[in-house]
């Protein structure tokens, strides 16, 4: 569901709810929680909840809506703009908890439900932006808002509100408005069934091993955990590897089983793309096709030019400029890189060529000759509870913010851990959820969400209930959980978002947080990523879970030395899947009927070298066909600048420096979408960034591999 729809209505303050006491008792939803904080019930909401729930809050919503459109009183911040604000508590209150548990804790009910309120939901965001009497007095305000008297966050809510209508097609004619609806409610059922047809691939497929010898190379705890998921999967007595990336991404270094490698690296490239009941190549084409007649209507050239155009980058041709002065350099390099590993193959004696299910494998390889070193021997060292207690440390010295541990608050799932987190005066600043490892009814990836968004509006305290979800694998009977230096820098990348969320300090909800520029979202938290591996901060948590020695300072130096080994190849796959994103959204017409000539028409011409798919192959491009992020993708290497630029200011003046701390917290972390981000950013940082630490970090200003 378009996180976009909900937010923008802002559904934060818990109103009084008009159903009957006896509806009340039955149902969660419908009446205080009565739990701290007034967190989610989760151990009294079932599914029979969610549609009377979801039913009362459209009425709810539509009636507040009408009350405002119908007021005869001469529109007023207060009466329009603020009402529209703070409306819609009870559709919130159950938005947040199914939609967060439709990607954490799914099941086959919980997607029907979803089927049958998504394009609900989407009728009635446009019965509000379509409506020409709403729409009449949020515009009378926003004509005279210089002389309102407004404070600057009510500016700025004022002015996202007005181009949320006009953006959400006030100004089209009758005719228009209807095509306007039939295209956004079809696209809100597109979304939802791409995003299922890829959880039931990766669900589907097992790779299962039944003879001991195919396992060469494989780690023990990989084995292990191979052998776990066959025992849950009944299978016992073989090992069973899956598409989840605690699974693949071991299989793909380490197995020495090309063939197998292969099989499996094949499968993960084909979810999606199968000729089966889950494949999407014509459900991607329709929303493609769909989102650009969209854009057309409201007057923009493209998808990506609608979208970008509330973007940082504002244009597509920005976003491109930008893509192109990072592919050159990283595409000489991959190309390096990949003639390295090719040397290694014939020195070896091999007599075949790297193919794509070989880069991790070779990669490991020259990485171990070169720099004398193996990513699996950091993995002792970071055990996942210690790496979650070294990113709050890490919080606490930057924020003097403090976590601790609550056994007295419902949970989703028994794995779900839960913590109060308190501000440097003691005072209550919110509660946090990390849930940790992957599940069936649990997409791919890792994300933060919020239960509750932080606000004060109409002098109300509310605070940020903020969840962290990944798919790291589990301890066993041997060992803790154990993560590899990927899956630390994004258990600190994810934190940052929280962080994002958590110390939020506005009015109003909908510029709470993560509510900023898509091309802007990812900053704060990959500044907070670039802490996980300072050698202070490794100090802090990295600690082998035997012998309970430190990370020795060897191990740190040789993990350095080689932190910019493979960045071609990262750089490359990522930004191959950016220019699919844009090449997508920057048609004008109806999406190509072949999708899969498409993409490789489009690959080819950027150069892209066969040894290197996309991230995201567009069958299962999940971030931008069912995930919010359709011309956004660029949006991490957007922002990438800005952090290299933003962490550079920590470098000069002190990792834990409070004075440029504090001012990262005040303009960054706490401010929201209260103004423009590059006002925001020139406020911390003095100017705007520059592209050169990011080049200098990810080793672009060579092609030595």
């Amino acid at each position: 569901m378009k996180k976009d729809v909900i937010r923008m209505l802002s559904f934060l303050a818990l109103a009084a709810l008009a159903p009957s006491l006896a509806v009340a008792q039955e149902n969660p939803f419908f009446a205080p929680y009565g739990t701290p904080w007034e967190v989610p019930a989760f151990d009294k909401i079932t599914l029979a909840h969610y549609p009377p729930a979801f039913e009362a809050g459209i009425a709810e919503q539509k009636k507040e809506a009408q009350a405002i459109r119908d007021n005869q009183e001469t529109p007023t911040f207060a009466n329009t703009v603020e009402a529209l604000e703070t409306s819609g508590a009870l559709l919130r209150r159950v938005s947040d908890v199914f939609f967060n548990l439709n990607s954490a804790e799914t099941n086959d009910e919980m997607q029907a439900i979803a089927r049958d309120v998504a394009p609900k939901l989407s009728s009635l965001e446009d019965d509000i932006y379509l409506d020409p009497k709403l729409f009449a007095r949020v515009k009378a305000i926003y004509d005279t808002r210089d002389k309102l008297n407004l404070t600057p966050e009510q500016t700025r809510l004022l002015t996202e509100q007005y181009k949320s209508f006009v953006r959400g097609g006030a100004n089209l004619s009758e005719t228009d408005k209807k095509t306007f609806r039939e295209i956004n409610e079809r696209l809100s059922v597109l979304e939802l069934k791409f995003g299922e047809n890829i959880l039931a691939e990766e669900n589907d497929y097992k790779l299962a091993i039944d003879n001991e010898a195919d396992l060469a190379g494989l780690p023990d705890n990989a084995v292990e955990a191979a052998a776990g998921a066959a025992k849950k999967a009944g299978l016992e007595g073989k090992w069973v590897f899956t598409l989840h990336r605690p699974s693949i991404e071991p299989f793909l270094t380490y197995a020495q089983k090309r063939e197998l490698r292969e099989k499996i690296y094949r499968a993960y490239c084909e979810r999606g793309n199968n000729g089966n009941e889950y494949d999407n190549k014509e459900v991607l084409r329709e929303e493609a096709t769909l989102r650009a007649r969209r854009a057309k209507l409201l007057g923009y050239k493209s998808h990506a030019a609608y979208v970008l155009d509330d973007n940082m980058a504002k244009t597509p041709d920005k976003v491109f400029d930008l893509l192109d002065q990072l592919w050159t350099p990283a595409l000489a390099r991959s190309v390096a890189e990949r003639n390295a590993m090719q040397e290694m193959i014939k020195a070896e004696g091999g007599n075949f060529s790297l193919a794509a299910w070989d880069w991790w494998y070779y990669a490991e390889k020259v990485k171990k000759a070169r720099y004398e070193f193996d990513d699996s021997v950091l993995r002792p060292y970071f055990v996942l509870d210690n790496v979650r207690k070294g990113a709050f440390e890490v919080a606490t010295k930057l924020f003097g913010i403090t976590f601790e541990e609550r056994f007295d608050l419902p949970k989703y799932n028994d794995e779900v851990r839960t913590f109060e987190v308190k501000d440097a005066d003691g005072s209550h600043l919110a509660v946090y959820y990390v849930d940790y490892h992957p599940r069936p009814g649990k997409r791919n990836g890792a994300w933060m969400s919020e239960y509750r968004q932080q606000s004060r509006a109409g002098g109300k305290e509310v605070t940020a209930i903020i969840v962290n979800v990944s798919n790291v694998s589990r301890a066993t009977a041997e060992e803790p959980a154990l993560l590899s230096l990927d899956e630390v820098a994004t258990l600190f990348h994810e934190f940052g978002h929280a962080l994002h969320g958590m110390l939020s300090d506005v009015t109003y909800s909908s510029l709470a947080g993560t509510n900023v520029a898509r091309d802007f979202v990812e900053m704060p938290s990959q500044v907070i990523e670039n802490w996980a591996t300072q050698p202070e901060v490794l100090k802090m948590y990295a600690r082998h879970y035997q012998t309970g020695a430190t990370i020795p300072d060897d191990l740190i130096a040789k993990m350095t030395n080689a932190k910019l080994f493979n960045q071609g190849f990262a750089t490359v796959e990522y930004l191959a899947a950016s220019y699919l994103d844009m090449d997508w959204h920057t048609q004008t017409g109806e999406a190509p009927k072949d999708v899969l000539a498409f993409e490789k028409a489009r690959m080819d011409e950027i150069g892209l070298i066969p040894e290197i798919v996309p991230r995201y192959r567009s069958p299962y491009f999940r971030h931008i066909f069912s995930g919010g992020y359709s011309a956004g993708y660029y949006s991490y290497v957007w922002a990438e600048v800005v952090d290299a630029d933003a962490f550079q200011a920590f470098k000069e003046k002190g990792l834990f420096d409070k004075e440029t701390a504090t001012t990262f917290r005040k303009y960054i972390l706490s401010a929201g979408g209260t103004d423009d981000p590059m006002v925001l950013y020139k406020k911390f940082r003095g100017r705007e960034p520059e592209i050169g630490p990011l080049l200098e970090r990810r080793g672009l200003t060579t092609t030595d591999s």
